[in-house]
C-alpha cells in the first residue's frame, strides 16, 4: 500500500473512531460543522445538525422538499412539549439539548459494540487499539511515513484513553468511553480538547499559538497562494490581537486557547435557539408555529435541492 493511501486510511480512521478536536470556535456537541465558514458566510448545516442531530441531518439531506416538510411537521409536535401549537425558546433549547445528547450516546453505544471484543461491557486499550488501528499493522511496517503518523495518532489516543479512565482500572465503562469519544461533552475531559487543539495549531511546538499559527489554521497555505488576503482574515487578525491574546504577549497560551474554543461566557444552545426563532418567526411573537417551521424547513433540516420524485425509494425511519 503506498504512502498516500496509508495516510488517507489513517486519517479516515481517526475521523470515524474519535471525535476530532473542535474546528475551533464551535460546540462539537451541538454540531461538528462551523456555524460560519472561513468567508464568514452562514452555514446551514450547523443549524440542521443542531436541530435534529448529525445522523438525522444526513437523512434529511436525501429527502425532497416535500418529504422534508412532511417529516418536519411530524417532528414539530415532539418539540412543542406543552402542545399549545407554538414552540418557545425554552422548548427549542430543551429539544436541541436532547438531540445532541442522543447523538453522543447513540454514537458511543455503537462504537462500544464494535470495540468490545470480549463483550464484557468494558473497553481496554488493547481492544480499542486493535479495532481502530489493527488494519494498519502491515502498512506501518512497510511505509515509514505512515508508521510515523500511526505512532503519533496512537500515542495521542492512548493519552486521551488514560485521561478518560477515571478510576484507573485500565478499562473504560460506557460513561468513560463516551468521555473518550466525545471529550467536549465531559467537563473532566475538556482539558484534553484544549491540549489537542494546541498541538494541532502550535507548529513550532513552543506550547503557545502565535498570530501566524492562528491565521495559518484558519487560512491554509494553499488558499493564501490562490489570491489576495480576504477581508475576513484582517478581521481575524484583529480578533486575535484584541480578544484572543488577553495578556497581550503576542501569543495564546493554554488558558487563552481554552477560552477561545470553549468560552464559558457563551451559551451555544441559547444562541442557536434564538437564531432559529428569529429566522422563522414570521409574525414576530417570539414563538414558532408548525406552519412557520415548515415554511422554513431549509433552515431547520434542509433537503435535496432537486426533487427526484419517485426515484427516491427509501423510507427513513421517523425520529
Amino acid at each position: 500500500m503506498n504512502t498516500q493511501i496509508s495516510l488517507l486510511l489513517l486519517a479516515s480512521c481517526l475521523v470515524l473512531h474519535i471525535s476530532a478536536s473542535p474546528k475551533r470556535v464551535l460546540d462539537p456537541e451541538l454540531s461538528t460543522e462551523e456555524h460560519f465558514g472561513s468567508d464568514h458566510e452562514h452555514n446551514p448545516e450547523y443549524d440542521h445538525e443542531a436541530f435534529v442531530g448529525k445522523d438525522q441531518a444526513r437523512q434529511f439531506e436525501e429527502l425532497t422538499p416535500e418529504e422534508s416538510k412532511e417529516r418536519l411537521g411530524k417532528l414539530f409536535h415532539k418539540v412543542d412539549k406543552d402542545g399549545d401549537g407554538k414552540v418557545t425558546e425554552d422548548e427549542l433549547k430543551d429539544w436541541i439539548k436532547f438531540t445532541q445528547k442522543k447523538y453522543v450516546w447513540d454514537d458511543s453505544e455503537k462504537q462500544m459494540k464494535q470495540s468490545d471484543e470480549n463483550k464484557d461491557g468494558f473497553i481496554t486499550w488493547t481492544e480499542y487499539k486493535n479495532t481502530t488501528y489493527g488494519f494498519m499493522d502491515e502498512e506501518k511496517d512497510e511505509d515509514p511515513e505512515a508508521a510515523s503518523s500511526y505512532k503519533d495518532m496512537v500515542a495521542r489516543d492512548q493519552r486521551r484513553f488514560n485521561k478518560a479512565d477515571k478510576n484507573t482500572d485500565g478499562k473504560l465503562n460506557a460513561d468513560e468511553f463516551t468521555g473518550f469519544l466525545h471529550p467536549e461533552s465531559d467537563d473532566d475531559m475538556k482539558g484534553i480538547v484544549v491540549e489537542e487543539t494546541l498541538e494541532d495549531i502550535d507548529k513550532d511546538k513552543d506550547g503557545k499559538i502565535s498570530l501566524d499559527e492562528y491565521l495559518g489554521d484558519l487560512w491554509p497555505e494553499e488558499e493564501r497562494q490562490a489570491g489576495a488576503e480576504p477581508d475576513w482574515v484582517k478581521s481575524e487578525r484583529e480578533q486575535f490581537n484584541e480578544f484572543r491574546d488577553t495578556n497581550k504577549d503576542g501569543f495564546m497560551d493554554k488558558d487563552e486557547t481554552a477560552h477561545w474554543i470553549m468560552p464559558d461566557d457563551f451559551d451555544h444552545v441559547t444562541s442557536e435557539a434564538k437564531h432559529l426563532i428569529s429566522e422563522s418567526d414570521a409574525d414576530n411573537d417570539g414563538k414558532v408555529t408548525k406552519e412557520e417551521m415548515v415554511e422554513k424547513f431549509d433552515l431547520f433540516v434542509g433537503s435535496q435541492a432537486t426533487d427526484f420524485g419517485e426515484a427516491l425509494k427509501h423510507d427513513p425511519a421517523e425520529l
